[in-house]
């Protein structure tokens, strides 16, 4: 009967937990020790177990059909056993292919499928679950990682799991960082696709270890406080023989319209997300992740090109959905389905979306209309400030937009701002090089840019290798330039990224209202032939930072700027510091408000802004207000206190919600008002 259920859920779409009856698995038949397997192939004529321990006879361990289903019981073999299916199409032609299920497999270049158990591990995270929370009014700093790349050991060799993880934690959390994004992990036979084009969905690399070491991974980096996030792919995958690639001499789990099921510049097959088995096997997958490997959320890559039917169509050639629209409406629905079902799973996942057009509501909830995700990548604001950024600071006058135009839409999503893998390969330059100027101009840019990222409202996300100034881009094949700490600057800069992220963990404002206009006020936002900036960031309580970012080379001594209350400001943090490299360059006293209007306010402080630099302000001692004449001071003591002020338009908040829009359903994401928001350019295909 549970064969049954299983069976009708799965045809159903509806399966999510299909790892624990599909694929390869222990078990014990009258007596007799070995595994059981089910695999499904609804073309196929014949489908057989094979592998070393029947010498590939496809003979020897036929499976019987059950409707759709495969399935068999072989004895006597044994944990690591390889194996594949032998799958005969209606073609006749008899096709080897690794378990879609399977959890382990050969390391490349071998393809075949491993037998592992993994059940049986340890975990002891349970202190770090107990304090997972949903991460809108929390801080959230993410250190991208290609694990293959960040480091090697002398020889050239992969560091395992295990020794990965020792390392990394430790680094990672030196840093600052709070979380970490794997660059896909699940098992991929070319390493030029940074594992973007797999063929093992339920199977960690065998690069760095066993499905086991990767678990320890995992629960060593939740002993550290470290979250895990995985870059995630239903977007695609790749053509290659052994994989999900017409599995059974038919189109099962791609698409089987010419029109819909490749993505030619990729060479990639789509999957179809209309077909319930394939819904099933993808969200199997994403829980699958979530359950066993107690991963904290997934990155869903390239998901552009899944809700656009003529995304990297060549020639126009796309069929329209049964409105006659560009939009692809299952995996519309599969995406909302998706992401209830990791809430379900997780109230605290986080369910990340890389998606580069101005698609509305894609970080709302589904009740609202929305994709369901909590959290999208702001692709807008990266194109716009890497371009900024890349330009002679003469030419900056003429851009200023590039680094204000993301305000008019940055509480309309739940945005990270990414500066990721994608932006430091391909001639593109690293994030040091790609800073106009002499060399220690170059590190200048730097440190003032990402001074300007922590500050600006959003999560946050950076590749590795840009924290110590990584001179040349990231390439998948060796390990980062760690060499480079040889030197002083990339040491001061790394010092800098260091203290930076601990800044922004220690500053409620820079996090806690990252999605309302609440925690967000511009100072001045259109000082374009300074090429400076100014503004207020908030926390709950309206404590406020005072941010003023300069990005052209001049020193701007005497700089006013408006500020909210009278007071005594003091310099917190200073990117031009000498232990960060720069050349000490600042305010390092208190400085006093003055009854000069300013930026609109009464208020106001004169500042020594150095070149190409960001300086954050806090008021650390308020003056009392400035008596008039003929007022009392009673009058004065009541005109202390501040008027009421309306509240900006902000995400609703449940009565007795601890977070912006914490619904009373856990696991939603936060509710958004409805605001216009222009257009966020669109990834190129």
């Amino acid at each position: 009967m549970a064969d049954h259920h299983q069976a009708a859920q799965f045809h159903a779409g509806t399966l999510t937990d299909g790892w624990h009856w599909l694929g390869a698995h222990p078990a014990e038949r009258r007596n007799k020790r070995g595994w059981i397997f089910r695999v499904w192939a609804p073309h196929a004529q014949n489908v057989s177990v094979v592998g070393d321990f029947n010498s590939w006879d496809e003979t020897a361990n036929r499976l019987a059909r059950r409707g759709e289903i495969w399935e068999g019981f072989i004895p006597g073999l044994r944990q690591y056993d390889i194996y594949k299916y032998a799958v005969t199409g209606e073609d006749g032609e008899t096709r080897y292919k690794a378990d879609p299920y399977g959890f382990h497999m050969e390391t490349r270049p071998a393809t075949a499928s491993k037998l592992y158990d993994i059940g049986g591990f340890r975990w002891t995270d349970a202190a770090f679950q107990a304090r997972k929370r949903q991460v809108y009014a929390s801080p959230l700093n993410i250190y991208e990682v290609h694990l293959g790349s960040w480091r090697r050991r002398e020889n050239g060799d992969f560091l395992d799991y295990r020794d990965l993880a020792r390392e990394l934690a430790a680094y990672v959390k030196d840093m600052g960082y709070t979380a970490i994004e794997l660059l896909p992990v699940t098992e991929h036979p070319l390493d030029d696709s940074w594992g973007y084009q797999s063929t093992g969905y339920f199977a960690p690399t065998s690069r760095f270890g066993t499905p086991h070491d990767f678990m320890w991974f995992v629960n060593h980096m939740h002993k550290n406080g470290i979250s895990v996030i995985l870059d995630w792919v239903p977007a695609h995958f790749c053509k290659d023989a052994q994989g999900l690639y017409q599995f059974d001499g038919t189109c099962c789990y791609e698409y089987s319209d010419p029109n819909k099921w490749e993505h030619a510049s990729w060479g990639t097959r789509v999957f179809d997300y209309g077909r319930p088995e394939v819904k099933s096997f993808l969200f199997s997958s994403a829980r699958f992740w979530l359950e066993e490997y107690h991963i904290d959320g997934l990155r869903v890559d390239a998901v552009a090109s899944m809700l656009y039917l003529d995304y990297d169509r060549q020639g126009g050639a796309w069929t329209p959905n049964i409105h006659g629209g560009r939009e692809n409406l299952e995996a519309i629905e599969f995406l909302r389905e998706l992401n209830a079902m990791a809430f379900a799973q997780d109230p605290a996942v986080l369910m990340i979306a890389e998606e580069s057009t101005a698609w509305p509501k894609v970080s709302h909830p589904v009740s609202e209309g929305g994709l369901g995700f909590n959290l999208k990548w702001n692709m807008g604001w990266m194109n716009d400030v890497l371009h900024y950024m890349k330009m002679d600071p003469y030419f900056r006058q003429f851009n200023h937009k590039d680094i204000t135009f993301s305000f008019l839409y940055a509480f309309s999503e739940n945005f990270i701002l990414p500066l990721s893998h994608d932006e430091v390969v391909h001639m593109k330059g690293s994030l040091l090089n790609k800073m106009p100027g002499s060399y220690e101009e170059k590190f200048a840019g730097v440190r003032a840019f990402y001074a300007y990222m922590l500050t600006h409202p959003g999560k946050k996300l950076l590749m590795m290798g840009s924290e110590f100034g990584q001179w040349n881009e990231w390439h998948f094949e060796y390990s980062l330039d760690w060499h480079l700490l040889d030197n002083e600057i990339n040491r001061k800069t790394q010092a800098f990224f260091q203290a930076a992220n601990h800044f922004y963990l220690a500053q409620a404002p820079l996090w806690e209202e990252d999605f309302s206009w609440e925690g967000f006020e511009w100072i001045y936002a259109d000082d374009s032939q300074a090429n400076t900036i100014s503004f207020l960031r908030r926390d709950k309580k309206g404590n406020a930072l005072v941010v003023v970012c300069n990005f052209s080379p001049v020193d701007r001594t005497g700089y006013c700027v408006g500020v909210p209350a009278a007071g005594a400001y003091t310099c917190l943090f200073n990117t031009d510091d000498p232990a960060f490299g720069g050349e000490g360059r600042g305010d390092r006293e208190a400085v006093k408000s003055q009854y000069i209007p300013c930026h609109g306010r009464e208020q106001s402080i004169v500042i020594t802004l150095p070149p190409m630099s960001a300086v954050i302000y806090k008021c650390t001692r308020k003056f009392p207000p400035r008596r008039r004449k003929g007022t009392s001071a009673l009058a004065v003591k009541s005109a202390a206190k501040p008027a009421v002020k309306k509240k900006a338009a902000k995400p609703a908040v449940k009565a007795g919600a601890s977070h912006p829009a914490v619904k009373e359903k856990a696991g939603y994401p936060m509710v958004k008002p409805k605001s216009p928001k222009p257009a966020v350019k669109k990834e190129q295909p």
